[in-house]
């Protein structure tokens, strides 16, 4: 990783034939130990069903699909490649794993904003994920400054973004300084943008059937929590990474995890402060864990899955943090699906005159429809994070403890984040190459470890490093102001007290 990517000191924080592949072999290579908290949960007892996981899923890779001579797929050779169909389903007005935070965060103002989006789909059989990340700097500027507006709000970077980490640790990227084709639902987690739209029709304004984006967008996405499809050209700007020059996908999703427990209320991932415009960036992971079927086109090879393995999240506020560490993963050997872990660190910039920051940090496991959430507010986590290659976390809350190390030898993937001092900028490295183990404990008094719930292992954790300047291993420990973890650790349903009054309703809440 050259020098010009963790020096941005300004991020304050995204042939006709066919193969098929059977399911990897589930040997008995993941612990599970009896907890009261599993009401008697045994290793000869899985039961993946209850909270809606199928273990093994189907993939198929087809060879190169025929494109035209404009390089997109022609309509003949897509009918004639699809085995798996996916079937769309409109969002539905309420769901049971809605999270906080699902909507789009954007208020109107010219204040410095961006709002960036993260999904994930993980294909055990082939080791291979996909990453597709969105994002919107500056919406209130539909295009490109003026030098008038520059004069009156000072510089800023505008436009939509869309890159995709993909198979073979490939990648794409395409960009527009303006936003006037991008939209966002104010409340729930459904989003679009057209880069070109077909000169017969306008673009999509809201989430709209398949067959009619199809119609309407030749270069574009719309995604919702059940639904996600689009195609996309590689825009030439990117000359440090291995390019795949388009890319085309439509897969639907049943979500499985929220940020909670099973069947109950979801919860804010940074607590319910997040509801205000302050301890910027805000960061919420909108689905831990879901099942995705569909297909994605890559580099001429056609990946079709069943019951993938799949994650969301995303971001929102000034400006990312200084500097972060980010792991992910819910693809475990014996457990593929029905275990999600989510963990991150960084260094931001709390409100006030003064250049104050705070070490955040958390982590989050769902396992067997129960949610085991490390804290600021209910405990502690430390971390020790190489400038790359290396995770360590440590975590404790009441009830239980955690560990958490990964590492990897793949060299990684240069991505692009929202940046004040460069727009859509080089400024982390990622790897979905990542091999990862991660236990749980019962906590005994003393903060002692305890019983041993969880052990688990994985060769495909997302792993991630940004920001900077990254000089050496970073060693930290959380450290939230007291006020803070104080406000924190009042159960406060903002939610539930908007809507005694929607009107007032916050946008993105």
């Amino acid at each position: 990783m050259g020098p010009n990517i963790y020096s941005v000191n300004e991020l304050h924080h995204f042939s006709s034939s066919c193969i098929g592949f059977r399911p990897l072999n589930s040997k008995a290579t993941v612990k599970f130990s009896q907890s009261s908290t599993f009401n008697g949960f045994s290793p000869l007892r899985i039961r993946p069903l209850s909270v809606g996981f199928r273990s093994n899923s189907l993939i198929i890779a087809c060879s190169s699909v025929a494109e035209t001579e404009t390089g997109t797929s022609s309509p003949a050779a897509q009918s004639s490649a699809v085995s798996v169909n996916p079937v769309y389903v409109p969002t539905p007005a309420k769901r049971d794993t809605r999270t906080p935070h699902s909507g789009y965060h954007f208020d109107g103002t010219t204040r410095q904003f961006f709002e960036g989006w993260y999904f994930k789909v993980s294909i055990p059989e082939r080791r291979q994920s996909f990453c597709f990340m969105y994002s919107v700097e500056n919406p209130a500027f539909r295009r490109k400054l003026t030098p008038l507006e520059m004069l009156q709000h000072g510089p800023r970077f505008t436009g939509v973004g869309a890159q995709i980490l993909g198979a073979y640790d490939k990648y794409i990227c395409q960009y527009t300084e303006e936003s006037q084709n991008f939209w966002g639902s104010r409340h729930e987690l459904t989003l679009g943008n057209t880069f070109l739209a077909n000169k017969d029709s306008r673009p999509p304004t809201k989430e709209v059937p398949p067959q009619e984006f199809n119609k309407k967008v030749l270069e574009g996405f719309q995604v919702s929590p059940r639904w996600h499809q689009g195609f996309i050209r590689d825009d030439g700007r990117t000359t440090y990474a291995n390019i795949v020059k388009t890319a085309r996908w439509e897969y639907s999703t049943r979500p499985i995890y929220g940020w909670g427990n099973v069947g109950s209320k979801q919860k804010p991932t940074a607590g319910w402060l997040a509801a205000l415009p302050i301890f910027e960036p805000h960061w919420q992971v909108c689905m831990a864990g879901g099942l995705s079927t569909g297909w994605i086109e890559w580099d001429g090879e056609r990946f079709e899955f069943q019951n993938a393995p799949s994650y969301s999240e995303k971001n929102w506020g000034g400006s990312f943090p200084r500097k972060w560490f980010w792991a992910q993963c819910n693809v475990f050997e014996g457990a593929s699906g029905e275990v999600a872990l989510t963990a991150a660190g960084g260094l931001r910039q709390l409100p006030g005159l003064t250049e104050t920051f705070e070490k955040a940090a958390l982590i989050g496991v769902h396992y067997n429809g129960v949610f085991y959430e490390f804290v600021p507010w209910n405990g502690v986590v430390s971390w020790e994070v190489a400038q790359w290659g290396y995770w360590h976390m440590e975590a404790e809350n009441e009830t239980h403890m955690a560990e958490l190390e990964a590492t990897t030898n793949d060299p990684g993937t240069t991505l692009r984040a929202p940046t004040t001092v460069a727009g859509l900028a080089p400024a982390c490295k990622d790897t979905c190459f990542g091999d990862l183990r991660l236990k749980i404990w019962e906590k005994k008094s003393g903060s002692t470890k305890g019983k041993l719930i969880l052990d688990v292992k994985s060769d495909m954790a997302a792993l991630e490093v940004g920001g900077g300047p990254w000089f050496n291993t970073w060693k930290g420990e959380t450290t939230t102001p007291e006020v803070v973890k104080n406000a924190l650790q009042v159960d406060i349903d903002v939610e539930g007290i908007f809507g005694l009054a929607p009107f007032f309703k916050p946008p993105g809440l």
